[in-house]
């Protein structure tokens, strides 16, 4: 089976890179890859790039995207390798495309997404003059450690309907930066004595237009300013999120957290739907003018 570097495919194939949305997710580990690819593909995204660092199994990867899903050769888990790959792909693509990046056992929602396309809600974005979109990144964990030891439940998936707070994003003068916040909350903000202080936000610019110079920064921020910005100067702009399991499979498998945490559950824990609405009911999302 043919199993071609990211770079390699993206030189070969520029006629497959003129049609977007193009989604770029990197494979850590095995779990729920079918249904991280399964989901992506309702959104609606165009193409999407599955970056792992072996052939992932042919059983992996849904029968319904033939065509749609390329499997790259990507080493996904080496720290920062989100860096490579999209700023690999920001140059490869053409100006003006839509990329979307993000993990396997990562979940994309934006408002009214069960029944809108991801190409839909872009098209509306950039009518805004908007060239990115925020998302927060909501922590997703199982309910019961002993049963699911990697903290991965799909049927029982909790988050933490409290907690989420923002704080001004300072400048190297130390003023705060304009529409630039820096968001906490979730399993890194109860556990973040776990979590590396530079690793506590839950803010990424997960969506994205590209554009000649642009490049992405380790801290999932860009090195255009504006493209760090929660909305316009005018009014309120859509937001996303990226429901994620990263956070919980991480805590839950390292050395120095596993043996102190005995359960992600408390009493904000709420049961997710896995429902743009709910996510707009609990302030993790934003419509924005879009209805």
């Amino acid at each position: 089976m043919s199993f071609p570097s990211l770079a390699q495919f993206l030189a070969a194939a520029p006629e497959r890179l003129a049609r977007g949305p193009i989604a770029l997710i990197l494979i850590e580990d095995d779990t729920a890859v079918t249904q991280t690819l399964e989901h992506h593909l309702r959104a609606g995204f165009k193409l999407i790039l599955a970056l792992s660092s072996e052939p992932l199994p042919a059983q992996l990867i849904p029968e319904a995207g033939a065509g749609k899903i390329v499997n790259l050769r990507h080493d996904s888990r080496r720290g920062r390798a989100h860096v490579e790959a999209v700023n690999t792909a920001i140059e490869a693509v053409p100006n003006d495309s839509w990329l979307y990046y993000g993990y396997n056992a990562e979940f994309l929602f934006y408002p009214f997404s069960e029944h809108r396309t991801v190409g839909e809600m872009l098209a509306f974005h950039a009518e805004e003059r908007r060239r990115a979109m925020l998302t927060y990144v909501v922590d997703l964990y199982a309910p019961d450690l002993e049963r699911f030891p990697d903290a991965v439940s799909l049927d029982q998936a909790m988050f933490d309907r409290t907690g989420y707070f923002a704080l001004g994003r300072p400048d190297r003068d130390g003023r705060h930066r304009e529409r630039q916040l820096d968001f906490h909350g979730g399993l890194r903000w109860r556990f973040e004595e776990h979590i590396p202080q530079d690793r506590r936000r839950i803010d990424r610019i997960a969506l994205f237009r590209t554009q000649p110079g642009l490049k992405l920064l380790p801290d999932h921020r860009f090195n255009v300013e504006e493209y760090n910005t929660y909305s316009c100067p005018w009014h309120h702009n859509l937001t996303a999120a990226v429901a994620s399991f990263r956070v919980a499979k991480a805590l839950a498998k390292n050395p120095g957290s596993r043996g102190q945490i005995g359960t992600f559950r408390w009493r904000n824990s709420h049961p997710f739907q896995w429902s743009s609405q709910q996510l707009m009911d609990f302030g993790l999302m934003e419509p924005g003018q879009w209805f």
